[in-house]
């Protein structure tokens, strides 16, 4: 596998993943809400796992060559992140950090409910999926190893990619944020905002393409 080219995925990869979209809104309402921000941005990555998966075994392609497929992917995601949005925002201002990390404890059904919706926010993101689909097959050299193993690896980078960043997101919002509530509140519904906005660019789209 060429490693130079692994490296300019890496480096192009990273700073895409800078850019705040749907995943930020997530890392930082998690760290912000929950008592850790683990389960949240591990959902995060387990969903990437998927999406790098489903794109180097070809079924990428497929979406492609189905655009119903797509557009119902599309669909869905914007519709969680509609509902994700609108929860993120009925947080109560008054609670404050710790009370509203109370409702999700360590070691109770909060942490899974974190993870799944992490995992939602991810594999049913389409700009995600695009991206992946968009990026992965530049970067995969001729020569060496079968398309879909240089994928991997070359997911499996983007993946890396994601946990530094998000782990980042949500540890930098909690620590800078955490003690003042005026602040927190301010980020968590701009959290929120984020999510709605995002998921009302998608449907704006999709209804364009359809009435087009």
């Amino acid at each position: 596998m060429d490693v130079t080219l692994m490296l300019q995925f890496w480096v192009l990869g990273f700073l895409l993943v800078l850019i705040p979209g749907p995943d930020w809104a997530c890392a930082i309402g998690a760290g912000l809400r929950a008592r850790s921000a683990t389960p949240s941005v591990l959902g995060m990555l387990s969903g990437y796992v998927v999406v790098v998966s489903v794109v180097a075994v070809g079924l990428g392609a497929l979406v492609t060559e189905y655009p119903v497929a797509l557009t119902t992917m599309s669909l869905v995601g914007a519709a969680y992140l509609l509902y994700l949005g609108a929860t993120t925002l009925r947080t109560r201002a008054s609670s404050g950090i710790g009370a509203i990390a109370t409702e999700a404890p360590v070691g109770s059904g909060g942490g899974s409910a974190e993870f799944f919706k992490g995992m939602g926010v991810s594999t049913l993101n389409p700009k995600g999926l695009l991206l992946l689909m968009a990026l992965l097959p530049q970067f995969v050299s001729p020569h060496g190893w079968l398309s879909t193993g240089q994928m991997l690896v070359l997911g499996g980078l983007h993946v890396l990619n994601c946990a530094v960043v998000y782990f980042a997101v949500a540890l930098l919002s909690r620590r800078l944020l955490g003690s003042h509530p005026g602040a927190s509140t301010v980020m968590t519904r701009l959290a929120g905002v984020m999510m709605l906005v995002v998921a009302l660019g998608i449907l704006a789209e999709k209804a364009g393409e359809l009435l087009g």
